[in-house]
């Protein structure tokens, strides 16, 4: 048992809590010990009024005691649908405090990303990514910590915090590891549910064992805190009743005890039977009914401080509450002395710019849920004009804009409207999604209900594609969206459509706005659509002669507008995949580019088209060996996306593609850094989704080619790489990749009947082209011992495709199975001719294989040492290794080695 405290020793917050501040003590004394040493979390963990504040507050004495910058916070339980709340808190005082170059300074790149959601930039004009802004919030905090060390930051009731913040802390936590920063949370068990739940759950795994559990006084303690406030002559029947009525929690008997000493009642066992009914009016109906014993001003003053919630003024208060400033000072004193509220603790965790607080939570929540409903709604809206004649904005006022009663107010709508865009720009998408809700039950008025509706998708799309497709399907079905408007809500729907693995209605749904609309740009934008759905689609063709429809429209085209451009891509990525003359692939690619460079309006951050098009644009280039222009669209991505703040799965996608770029070019330690970072962001988007898919199909595909195949294996078996495939295309083809792994490890027949399964795959989509869908050469090589007639046959038609679609690669890459199959000088000549291909070819990789390949069939010491040292500029290690076995079974030298050294 914990030593009860001597009343000498620690206020009545801190009584029994010895071994919990002798942690705190611990964490901070390893924070400060030494500079480099990681960082941690500790969690304080307990029911309402165990002294969790108490602890934050002796947390904040020790750390400035010790030299530590202590930033802290706390959330409310009327303010968790405010974005940002919490977080802002914690960062604007030291943001603010520096002169706004500086501020501009620290926060680097992510100024114009953070900085709106800190309230210390103004937000663009565009939608910001969730995901980035969360990352621009870790790298604030990041960059501030390491100036600002030994940092402690401080976060109190957690459980009430928003979304926004929650996110943004369990990002933070697991970087703590680079970080030497001491973050402590307080929080309830219960209360939280969802997203917040989830986030939390990643602090409490950080803080590992790290954590304090609060419990209750024991008798021996609180008879201690009785004697200590009352006087030694309290007696223990006194002592034992006013644990039993309190139940040992800390802050109802400090509150009990405070009301026995306003009623100078003696401290024996003839007072002891009035301590229960003294003690319900510490919280619920019993605090009601103190403070209506206060008067009808104290309590309406009251009652408008719960309204507000934070950054309590008498000056607001008053206007809420409907009195004179006189009157609204005199009721601030009044509910002073009745410890009801007080002036905020800065010694604490500073709260915000107002004069006042409620002594503790219990009473603010036991205030706002004594207001009548409909008084509650009412003061809501006084308080959002409150909120705006002060200007802080819609965005500010909605938290009060929702809690109004619905009574057909257009104005109303609008406001919410407007707070939704506010939110969108600071990358609040949910809380844009509550006000958009509260809009449509207010409701909108007929011709404006679809256009909130069309809104609400859009505020949906990223987080919910199920919840979009609801709302735009019920906004087309009303009348009103302009044409303009009604079309893009049709892209944006079969956008959902494909984010929710509805990939076939999608382009069902497409197909049918296109018929509606008579020829001209919208339509054309509708068929480009729908082609560009089809053109991902791994599954059967969802159009009979899509192809020559694809082809007879685009030969219309000549890029004068960028749905003719679109049209023009989707042309060439289809005649790709199909394996159609490189050269009239690349011509059609370059007539959709204006001078070289993508369109106005075509770029990558541009909602009118997304980035599937633009994927498909460099993937045509990738593949017909224009690697130049097809990396340099991939970087574009990537510094597009990074610029903006898209942290998601855009740059998840961007990161893959470049991946694959880089592995096509060769240079696979590149890759393979690329694509892990792809995979990183890719898990946190969301497994299952198809950039996940492209993250793992070209991380394994390049492992592959480093000779790295047990981690390949690895990778492939944690990330699930494996059947059932998504409903989208992937680049490379999965069964392709995943084929080749499985004869790697040793599993034959399984890497054969994967094969087998991308050459049905393929023959349904009539993807023809051998450098994209590789299946036929791996196949060729698996089956000659047990069947090399078929082998030699797979070996002819790639040949044949590959001389079809024309590039040095696929060419090269075709002599290279073709020779494999053959022995003797037959072999050794095929080998000879895919070098001379492949030499030719941008794909530095191949060009290895094949010099190693050439150079064992021919036995010949200086095509190893070529292949070789193409190898190691590659990081092709397997390739590397074969070629210097090579190179000493024929007696050679090895190369670029000193005596002594040892080969990798």
């Amino acid at each position: 048992m914990t030593k009860v405290r001597p009343a000498a020793a620690a206020s009545a917050s801190l009584w029994e809590r010895d071994k919990e501040v002798a942690a705190i003590e611990r964490v901070v004394d390893t924070l400060c010990a030494d500079r480099s040493s990681s960082g941690r979390v500790h969690l304080l963990r307990g029911d309402a009024g165990l002294g969790k504040t108490a602890l934050l507050a002796e947390t904040r004495r020790i750390a400035e005691a010790r030299g530590c910058t202590v930033w802290s916070a706390r959330g409310g339980e009327t303010l968790r649908s405010v974005p940002f709340n919490v977080v802002r808190q914690l960062l604007q005082p030291t943001l603010l405090s520096l002169h706004p170059e500086e501020a501009r300074e620290y926060l680097g790149d992510w100024y114009d990303i953070a900085g709106p959601a800190l309230g210390i930039a103004e937000p663009g004009e565009s939608p910001a990514d969730p995901q980035g802004v969360c990352d621009g919030l870790v790298a604030a905090v990041t960059r501030l910590a390491r100036r600002d060390w030994p940092l402690v930051l401080l976060v109190d009731d957690a459980h009430w915090a928003d979304q926004e913040t929650l996110r943004w802390l369990a990002a933070f936590v697991e970087r703590l590891d680079e970080l030497s920063v001491l973050v402590v949370v307080a929080r309830r068990p219960t209360e939280v549910k969802g997203d917040n739940a989830r986030y939390l759950d990643t602090v409490a795994e950080a803080a590992g064992q790290s954590v304090t559990s609060l419990s209750v006084l024991t008798p021996e303690a609180v008879a201690g805190l009785t004697r200590a406030t009352l006087g030694e002559h309290a007696d223990d029947p006194f002592c034992r009743e006013v644990w039993a009525v309190t139940g040992g929690n800390p802050y109802d008997t400090v509150e009990l005890l405070a009301k026995v000493q306003d009623r100078a009642m003696a401290p024996g066992e003839s007072s002891a039977t009035e301590l229960r009914p003294l003690n319900r009016s510490a919280r619920g109906g019993g605090l009601v009914t103190r403070l209506e014993q206060l008067g009808v001003d104290a309590t309406r003053f009251a009652m408008a401080a719960a309204i507000l919630g934070a950054e309590i003024t008498v000056d607001q208060a008053a206007r809420l509450a409907g009195m004179r400033h006189e009157v609204a000072v005199r009721c601030a004193e009044l509910l002073r002395n009745s410890r009801i509220l007080t002036a905020p603790d800065a010694v604490a965790v500073p709260a915000d710019d107002g004069d006042l607080e409620f002594v503790h939570p219990l009473i603010a929540t036991a205030v706002y849920d004594s207001i009548p409903d409909g008084l509650r709604k009412a003061m809501h809206g006084i308080a959002a004009q409150v909120v705006i004649d002060a200007g802080k904005g819609l965005a500010a006022a909605s938290r009060h804009l929702l809690q109004v009663h619905a009574d057909d107010d257009e104005e109303l709508v609008e406001q919410l409207r407007e707070a939704a865009r506010e939110h969108l720009a600071v990358g609040a998408p949910d809380a844009a999604r509550r006000c958009l809700e509260r809009a449509l039950r207010e409701p909108p008025a007929p011709d404006v209900h679809p256009h909130v509706l069309y809104e609400l998708g859009c505020a949906t799309l990223l987080t919910s594609p199920a919840r979009t497709i609801e709302h735009l399907r019920t906004a087309l079905a009303m009348p009103g969206l302009d044409n303009a408007k009604r079309v893009d809500a049709v892209y944006r729907l079969s956008q959902a459509l494909t984010h929710n693995d509805q990939l076939e209605e999608a382009v069902r749904t497409v197909e049918a706005e296109a018929a509606r609309q008579t020829t001209g740009p919208a339509r054309m934008r509708l068929q480009a659509v729908q082609f560009m759905w089809e053109g991902i689609y791994a599954g059967e063709t969802t159009s009979p002669g899509r192809s020559q429809k694809l082809g007879t429209l685009a030969a219309t085209c000549t890029g004068r507008d960028n749905a003719e451009r679109a049209l023009l891509i989707l042309r060439g990525f289809d005649a790709m995949t199909h394996g159609e003359n490189a050269e009239v692939v690349v011509e059609l690619c370059d007539r959709a580019l204006v001078n070289g460079r993508l369109a106005p309006g075509l770029g990558w951050t541009d909602p009118e088209w997304g980035l599937e098009l633009l994927m498909m644009l460099a993937s045509s280039y990738a593949y017909t060996d224009r690697l130049d222009r097809a990396e340099a669209l991939f970087n574009e991505a990537l510094r597009a996306y990074t610029t903006a703040g898209w942290s998601g799965g855009h740059l998840a996608v961007a990161h893959a593609y470049l991946g694959l770029g880089l592995r096509r070019r060769g240079r696979l330690r590149e890759a393979e850094e690329t694509l892990r970072e792809s995979l990183r962001i890719a898990e946190r988007v969301g497994r299952g989704l198809p950039l996940y898919w492209s993250a793992i199909c070209n991380l394994v595909d390049t492992l592959l080619a480093r000779g790295h195949t047990q981690e390949a294996w690895e990778i492939s078996e944690q990330y699930g790489f494996a059947p059932p495939y998504p409903s989208t295309i992937v680049l490379p083809d999965p069964r392709s990749v995943r084929g080749r792994l499985l004869l790697a490890v040793g599993r034959t027949q399984d890497g054969i009947n994967e094969l087998e399964e991308a050459e049905k795959a393929a023959a349904v989509r009539g993807h023809l082209n051998p450098v994209m869908v590789p299946w036929a050469a791996d196949l060729a090589r698996a089956l000659v011992t047990q069947d090399p007639v078929r082998a030699a046959r797979l070996a002819s038609d790639a040949r044949r495709q590959a001389e079809r679609f024309g590039t040095d690669t696929a060419i090269g890459e075709a002599l290279r199975c073709a020779a494999a199959l053959e022995t003797g000088q037959r072999a050794v000549r095929l080998a000879g001719q895919a070098v001379t291909y492949l030499e030719a070819s941008p794909c530095q990789y191949e060009h290895a294989a094949a010099r190693v390949e050439y150079g064992i069939l021919s036995r010949s010491a200086s095509e190893l040492h070529r292949g070789l040292t193409l190898a190691r500029s590659c990081d092709a290690d397997g390739l590397a290794d074969e070629a210097q076995t090579a190179l000493d079974a024929l007696g050679a030298p090895a190369m670029g080695l000193v005596p002594g050294q040892k080969r990798r």
